[in-house]
């Protein structure tokens, strides 16, 4: 009996490790995006945070700066972390190296853009809506097919 994990294409494998570490990379980045908003607009979220700073500060919960990025983060966590598990389902499926390699990059390049304008260069909608229908249509894409052939 032959396993699934035989039947993955490298290119495709490759691929997929490639633009996921992208991912992890993007959402790394995301923590330090707040720190510089959290610096910035002098708003810790902790006491022990505001009294290193400034003896007078208070902590602030509801910076809009820091919210921003903080909903950005939320929103990577929301929609990454199931690319990542069904990104991988995806690739048992055998599918076609051009179109998986593509939906892999879409994913990550939508995301990207994603958090560039909700976080970092906000512009007007429907800007964000664009780059989160980027990333989410592949997702969904490959969570149908997948359903589909384990389906047989």
């Amino acid at each position: 009996m032959s396993s699934p994990f035989d039947t993955i294409n490298p290119e495709v494998y490759k691929a997929y490790v490639f633009w996921s570490a992208v991912l992890v990379a993007k959402m790394l980045l995301m923590a330090p995006l707040t720190a510089i908003q959290r610096f910035k607009n002098k708003a810790f979220a902790n006491p022990e945070d505001s009294s290193a700073v400034s003896k007078k500060l208070k902590p602030k919960l509801d910076d809009p700066d820091v919210e921003r990025v903080r909903r950005a983060h939320l929103n990577d966590m929301e929609n990454i972390l199931p690319f990542f598990v069904i990104g991988f389902l995806y690739l048992l499926t055998n599918p076609a190296p051009f179109l998986a390699v593509n939906l892999f990059r879409m994913v990550a390049i939508s995301r990207i853009l994603h958090t560039i304008v909700y976080a970092v260069v906000v512009v007007p909608q429907p800007a964000r809506f664009f780059a989160f229908v980027g990333a989410m249509a592949p997702v969904g894409y490959m969570t149908l097919q997948t359903i589909l052939y384990f389906m047989r």
